[in-house]
Formats: structure tokens, C-alpha cells, sequence
């Protein structure tokens, strides 16, 4: 039995793999939700073909661009897969897991903070974080690597993020005013 919802035609089974997937995906979401857009990319775009890659890229600049948590992205993808019960699924799907295992895990780690196994756990989750994200960023410029002024863009936001406090608002109305005007 298929549904209609939003712009798919999708069978029960395909919202309960929807579901499955974000919440295997949100046990893996060390750095945030955005460090696991590579595997959401081919989960939706690659595989099922829900998204094509101008829209998964377009969900996430709206929603990286609009002010809230950084999670925001997950939502305006599943409103593209199913409309609102895509949404909900695959927030829903996000949410439960890492919330309930970062709620119990940060109660269990103040209590025990200055253990050995924190500290080693803490350092370590830094080069794992720091890979996650450069994954994602690779993925979300494949619609732009064609051009110079796109990746010359990509790599004076990367220079200004790592060598200043500059809020990052201002680098993406920097890329909005660039792209307002045919520059990359």
C-alpha cells in the first residue's frame, strides 16, 4: 500500500526505512546533525532518488541560513521526501535517539568528569568530528565545484571561520550578495 504525501508516492515500507535510517543516523551525528548529510545525500538522493542534489543542497542552505538550531535541515529535507510526515519522520527519527544518549551520557560524564576514560573519550571525539564535518562540506559544494568563484568563495569562508570569530551569517550574506550578482 502506497501513500501520496508531499511530492512522493511512498509505501509503508519506505517510512519505516525513512525512520530506521535517521535514527541509525542520529547515533552517528558526533559534531552535530550536519556531520551526517553525506550518508542523508545518498540515502535521498542517491539511492531512493527522493532529492535531486540542487534540492538537498538548497534544504540545507535554507535552513542553515534561518535562525534556530542546527538541526533545522533535517525537517525542510523530509518536507521535500513527504511533505509534513516526512518532516516529522525524519526529525522524529533524528531526535529520539541522540537525545535520550546525550541526556544519559552527559548526567553520567559531569559525575564523572575528571576520570581518565572522559578525558581520553573527549580528545578523541575531536579528529572524529573535525573528519564528519570536512565530509560534509565536501558534499554540500559538489554543485559548485565546476566553478573558480564558487571555490574560491568556499575557501576565503574556511579561511575566515578557522582564523576569526566572525559569525557565520556573515559569510553566507556574502555568498547570497556573490550569487545575487552572477559571481559564482
Amino acid at each position: 500500500m502506497t501513500f501520496l504525501i508531499g511530492p512522493h508516492a511512498l509505501a509503508w515500507a519506505d517510512w519505516l526505512g525513512l525512520f530506521t535510517q535517521f535514527l541509525l543516523l542520529s547515533m552517528l551525528a558526533i559534531g552535530g546533525a550536519i556531520a551526517t548529510a553525506p550518508e542523508m545525500h545518498r540515502y535521498l538522493v542517491n539511492e531512493h532518488g527522493w532529492l535531486t542534489d540542487a534540492q538537498f543542497t538548497s534544504s540545507i542552505a535554507l535552513a542553515q541560513a534561518a535562525p534556530g538550531p542546527n538541526v533545522l535541515f533535517i525537517p525542510v529535507l523530509g518536507y521535500g521526501v513527504g511533505g509534513l510526515l516526512g518532516a516529522a519522520v525524519m526529525l522524529l527519527g533524528s531526535l529520539i535517539p541522540s537525545t535520550t544518549l546525550a541526556l544519559t551520557a552527559t548526567r553520567w560524564g559531569a559525575r564523572r568528569r575528571e576520570s581518565r576514560g572522559v578525558r581520553a573519550f573527549v580528545a578523541g571525539m575531536s579528529p572524529v568530528t573535525l573528519g564528519l564535518l570536512l565530509s560534509t562540506g565536501w558534499v554540500l559544494t559538489e554543485p559548485s565545484r565546476g566553478s573558480a568563484g564558487a571555490m574560491a568563495l568556499v575557501a576565503v569562508t574556511v579561511l575566515v571561520m578557522w582564523r576569526t570569530r566572525l559569525s557565520p551569517i556573515w559569510m553566507v550574506a556574502l555568498g547570497a550578495l556573490v550569487g545575487m550578482f552572477g559571481g559564482a
